[in-house]
């Protein structure tokens, strides 16, 4: 299954904190499936829930490679130093060293610039603590595609099947 997380709304079954989660937004859904990965709170974007422990680890799994895209809003100025910084690999606030990213600049404008950052890895909160690293300030971050699954027209908080070309890629991109 595919959705759209829409912003507010935590990646988990349940919350202790009574926080909306993203399983509040799967209605009708018979079968008992979990998210693969993360989006924090403030994040939105593709995510992907399966049944399938060894599928959702596949794609999860840094050895993997699976290419995670996020289309990132943050607030100029923006310079060629901080995004070679970033597609080199920085150094996060817990010492974690991020492998070489692609990013390419989609927007530029006078109040916002538009990143498309891609990462393999996937560690918590990871996109968010790069442009940080750098100084950049992000307004928005948008998860839009894991491996070859692209969010498309999906309108925040709607979910559907993955088609079987979709499965059938993501499997491939997985080596399953």
């Amino acid at each position: 299954i595919m959705m759209n997380k829409p912003r507010g709304y935590v990646t988990t079954l349940s919350d202790e904190q009574g926080r909306r989660c993203v399983t509040d937004l799967l209605e009708g859904l018979d079968t008992r499936v979990y998210p693969v990965g993360r989006l924090d709170r403030n994040s939105e974007g593709l995510l992907l829930f399966t049944n399938d422990g060894a599928f959702a680890n596949g794609i999860m799994h840094p050895s993997r490679e699976v290419a995670k895209t996020y289309r990132v809003t943050v607030r100029p100025p923006v310079s060629e130093e901080q995004l070679t910084k970033m597609s080199a690999g920085v150094t996060l606030d817990d010492g974690f060293k991020t492998s070489p990213a692609n990013i390419v600049t989609q927007v530029t404008e006078p109040n916002r610039v538009v990143l498309l950052v891609t990462i393999h890895e996937g560690k918590k909160r990871e996109v968010r603590r790069m442009c940080d690293a750098v100084g950049l300030e992000v307004a928005r971050l948008r998860r839009i595609s894991i491996g070859p699954v692209k969010l498309g027209m999906l309108k925040p908080g709607e979910w559907r099947d993955l088609s079987s070309e979709e499965l059938r890629a993501l499997r491939n991109a997985i080596g399953k």
